[in-house]
């Protein structure tokens, strides 16, 4: 529980703060949250037995769904509360 206060309250501190990010470091934080998901399945993997060697296909594929489930959250943050962006508290 006092992870997730600490954790929310430096978004809560800068609720009234427009943000202004280029599409590229939007990118680059899913690729990187994308590696570090990975990273922690391939540990969990590894600690219940022999982790399995993975080629191209598995990788493609694991992208393709890290995309898709995230989709409603960007419908949710950038398309359903746009129309706050301008608004002060």
């Amino acid at each position: 529980m006092a992870a997730v206060l600490l954790l929310s309250y430096p978004g809560w501190r800068n609720r009234g703060a427009v943000v202004g990010k280029p599409v590229f470091a939007r990118l680059l934080e899913v690729l990187v949250l994308y590696v570090m998901v990975g990273t922690v399945g391939f540990a969990f993997e590894a600690n219940i037995g022999n982790p399995f060697q993975q080629t191209w296909e598995f990788y493609a594929i694991t992208l393709s769904l890290y995309l898709v489930l995230a989709y409603p959250g960007f419908v949710l943050r950038y398309l359903l509360r746009r129309h706050h962006a301008g608004r002060k508290r």
